[in-house]
């Protein structure tokens, strides 16, 4: 490549990699499955890098998007890491600390399927409507909707002191 298109990506990469990277991490709910999924995503669009016209951050996106749902579609199921000692779990405070509740929230995101986080990472983190969600996955409305549904059921039943965080924010 012509060294004013290296420029201009790693301009591109220097101005947006912060964003990428937490959306990696949304996706893929650790650090080193963040960047792993971050770097994969920006070398497929280095190697398209002339071809890409206008903003390139949603064509980035859409590639850590697609590579998150398509390794889990590899994975025949996910690696279990046997521990020791099992961690004790908490179940919040009353205390108005919500760092209990964060690490709540952010273990039972992890158990989702990547797709279902997917989701809920460009619905709420994104801040995408559901028709600008399934353009980015390349599935239909219906699809996000039930995906979305199931992932906010599941992270009720995992964490329920998010109803009481729900419900105290609409007040």
């Amino acid at each position: 490549m012509a060294q004013g298109t290296d420029d201009e990506f790693t301009a591109f990469v220097n101005e947006r990699g912060d964003m990428l990277l937490r959306i990696a991490y949304a996706l893929a709910g650790n650090q080193h499955g963040a960047e792993d999924l971050l770097q994969n995503a920006l070398a497929k669009a280095y190697a398209r890098w002339p071809r890409i016209r206008g903003d390139a951050e949603p064509y980035v996106r859409r590639i850590l998007y697609h590579d998150q749902v398509s390794g889990w579609r590899r994975r025949s199921r996910r690696p279990e890491v046997p521990v020791a000692v099992l961690p004790e779990r908490t179940t919040g405070s009353d205390s108005g600390d919500q760092t209990d509740l964060r690490l709540l929230l952010r273990d039972a995101l992890r158990t989702l399927p990547p797709r279902q986080r997917a989701v809920l990472t460009l619905r709420y983190l994104e801040d995408l409507t559901v028709e600008q969600t399934a353009t980015a996955l390349g599935c239909g409305t219906g699809t996000v909707a039930s995906q979305t549904s199931r992932a906010l059921a599941k992270l009720r039943r995992l964490v329920p002191a998010l109803d009481d965080v729900v419900s105290e924010v609409n007040r």
